[in-house]
């Protein structure tokens, strides 16, 4: 959390002063993201080899505890509803822009139109659902 509380007022700094780059010279602060980006992907790269690398610390005291599935069912069901909004979203955008097309030819549509859009937001619900069965797993 200390770190977190240190880093957010140098990454507020950091992105104020690429915005008033941008603004000023916009190809030179371009250069300066770019190798920003390439710097954060070698850290991140390091860190991910670090971690491939390292020793299990806890591996034996969990084998001989059994297995456990919460943390990936509780990683499954944040995937079923993000996914599932996503679709949701994108699906009521299409379907909620030609609802109100065709209600503003011929009002009415309304009621055909609006079933339509309530089908498009039950895949969010399906998605909480399948949710709701992973988290109860746990």
């Amino acid at each position: 959390m200390l770190a977190w509380l240190i880093a957010l007022p140098i990454l507020a700094a950091v992105s104020t002063g690429i915005a008033i780059q941008l603004r000023q010279r916009p190809r030179r602060a371009l250069r300066v993201v770019k190798a920003l980006n390439l710097l954060l992907l070698a850290a991140a790269g390091v860190l991910v080899a670090l971690a491939a690398w390292a020793p299990p610390v806890a591996a034996a005291s969990a084998a001989a505890a059994g297995p456990s599935y919460g943390s990936g069912a509780l990683i499954g069901a944040a995937i079923a509803v993000a996914g599932s909004s996503i679709g949701a979203g994108i699906a009521v955008a299409y379907t909620g822009s030609a609802a109100l097309a065709a209600i503003s030819e011929r009002p009415e549509m309304f009621g055909r139109a609006m079933v339509l859009v309530g089908l498009a937001e039950g895949i969010a619900i399906y998605g909480l659902v399948v949710a709701i069965i992973l988290i109860g797993k746990v």
